[in-house]
């Protein structure tokens, strides 16, 4: 399993926005997602500065290259678009992290 972590960045004041809409988020969405083999993906919020820590696991992360070109994806980041950070494509604003350490 391929691990990858990134952060991106939230709007001021969109804290429980940005929690609901997960909280409800797509069911199509969550297929493409599991269809591309993501699997434990979490997304953290540290509020002190507004950014987002997000955690995935997939068996090849090159498989996530097919995501943007998906319809669903395509609105589900113009309907985030409007919370946080997000590229002329409305694509989120997103910093890869690289790992430095791994305690299997």
């Amino acid at each position: 399993m391929q691990r990858k972590a990134f952060k991106m960045f939230l709007l001021p004041g969109f804290e429980a926005e940005y929690a609901r809409r997960h909280d409800l988020i797509w069911p199509e969405l969550v297929d493409l997602l599991h269809a591309v083999g993501i699997q434990n993906y979490s997304i953290f919020l540290d509020s002190e500065t507004l950014t987002l820590f997000a955690y995935l696991e997939a068996p090849d992360l090159g498989a996530l290259e097919q995501l943007p070109a998906q319809e669903v994806m395509q609105r589900w980041w113009k309907y985030m678009g409007d919370i946080m950070q997000a590229n002329p494509d409305n694509s989120p604003v997103a910093i890869d992290i690289p790992s430095v350490f791994y305690l299997p």
